[in-house]
C-alpha cells in the first residue's frame, strides 16, 4: 500500500528523464524485470502500484534495463530501480541520474548493499519503520499453533462455531458483491472523513474494475445467508511470497477477520511459504495488529538523499 504524505523538500535534483503514466500494456515487461530482482517489496507489484497510479500520479520510466517509478503527488519522490542489481553499473547510473538533493524512498534493504558499495560518500540514509513489510510463515497463520496464536485461533473458533458461512475462492461473479461490502466497510469506518481511506476506496474499486486484465491476483470471500462478510484480494509477489493487499470484513461477526485470514491461506493454491502482509504505515493500531500475528522478519526499506 501506498503511504501518505511523503515530503521531498530536500529533492532539487534535475534528471533528463521521461517519465511516461503506468500502462497495463505492459504489465508483463514489468513483472519479468520486477521478478529479476534479489528482492521484491510489496510497494512494486503491478497491481500495487498500478491501482494507487491516480492517486498519486505514478509514471515510470525504463532505461538501461531498468524500470523506475516516480511519485508526483503530493510530492516528487522517486521509488527504486527495479532490475537486475547485480548487473547494473551503478557508477554510470548515479553519475548520470542521480544529482545531489535526489530522493530515493522505500529502497529495499538489499539494494542498498549494493549501493552503499559504489556510492557510500554520497548517501544520506534514513530508515523507513513505517513502509518495513511484515513477512509471516504461511504454516503458521494457517495452524496457528501455540500460545503465541492462542487468542487468533480462539476468535477463529468462535466464527466458525456461531455462523452458517461458507468459503470461496474470489472471482470474477463475485466482484460485484465485493464492491458492495467495500462500500458498506467505508460507510462503518466512514472513510470521507479519512483521505487515506478514501484513497485505499478507489484504489480498491480500480483493482476490482480491472481484475481480469491485472495478472497474478488472487483472493477469496466468506459469506453468511449468501452475504459476503469479509473479503481478501492478494497477489503472487515472487515464486514464494504472496502479498495481502487488502482484507475487509464486517465488524458485526466477531472473529471475522481472524477467519478470513486463516481461510485464504488453508485454501490456496500454490507452493508459497511466506505471506507479505505490506506496511504499518507508522499507525499504532495497525501496527499492534500485524505484530500479533507474530512476523518472521521484516523487509526493511529506507529513504536515500543523494548529496
Amino acid at each position: 500500500m501506498i503511504t501518505p504524505k511523503e515530503s521531498s523538500d530536500n529533492n532539487r535534483g534535475k534528471m533528463d528523464l521521461k517519465f511516461e503514466p503506468i500502462r497495463i500494456d505492459k504489465q508483463q515487461e514489468y513483472i519479468t524485470l520486477l521478478q529479476s530482482c534479489m528482492q521484491v517489496s510489496s510497494d512494486y507489484s503491478f497491481s500495487n502500484i498500478f491501482s494507487w497510479a491516480e492517486e498519486y500520479g505514478l509514471e515510470w520510466t525504463w532505461i538501461d534495463g531498468l524500470v523506475w517509478v516516480k511519485q508526483t503527488r503530493p510530492d516528487e519522490l522517486f521509488w527504486a530501480p527495479l532490475g537486475q542489481w547485480e548487473s547494473t553499473d551503478w557508477q554510470q547510473f548515479f553519475l548520470r541520474y542521480t544529482p545531489a538533493g535526489t530522493v530515493f524512498t522505500r529502497v529495499p534493504e538489499k539494494l542498498l548493499e549494493f549501493w552503499s558499495d559504489v556510492a557510500a560518500d554520497r548517501l544520506v540514509v534514513k530508515g523507513e519503520r513505517r513502509n518495513w513489510d511484515y513477512i509471516y510463515d504461511r504454516n503458521e497463520l494457517v495452524d496457528l499453533k501455540g500460545n503465541r496464536f492462542h487468542k487468533k485461533k480462539n476468535l477463529l473458533r468462535q466464527f466458525i462455531n456461531k455462523y452458517d458461512y461458507r468459503y470461496l475462492p474470489f472471482g470474477p461473479d463475485l466482484i460485484e458483491a465485493a464492491m458492495a461490502m467495500q462500500d458498506d466497510w467505508c460507510s462503518w469506518r466512514d472513510c470521507e472523513s479519512s483521505s487515506i481511506l478514501s484513497a485505499e476506496n478507489r484504489s480498491v474499486h480500480r483493482v476490482l474494475t480491472h481484475w481480469d486484465d491485472l495478472q497474478g491476483l488472487t483472493g477469496g470471500v466468506i459469506q453468511v445467508e449468501d452475504l459476503i462478510v469479509a473479503y481478501t484480494i492478494a497477489e503472487q509477489l515472487s515464486p514464494d511470497t504472496i502479498v495481502i493487499h487488502y482484507e475487509k470484513g464486517c465488524p458485526d461477526y466477531k472473529g471475522v477477520y481472524q477467519a478470513i485470514n486463516q481461510m485464504f491461506l488453508a485454501h490456496s493454491n500454490g507452493d508459497f511459504r511466506w505471506v507479505n502482509r505490506e506496511q504499518d504505515l507508522g499507525e499504532e493500531g495497525l501496527r499492534k495488529a500485524k505484530l500479533s500475528y507474530n512476523p518472521v522478519e521484516f523487509l526493511k526499506k529506507y529513504r536515500i538523499t543523494f548529496q
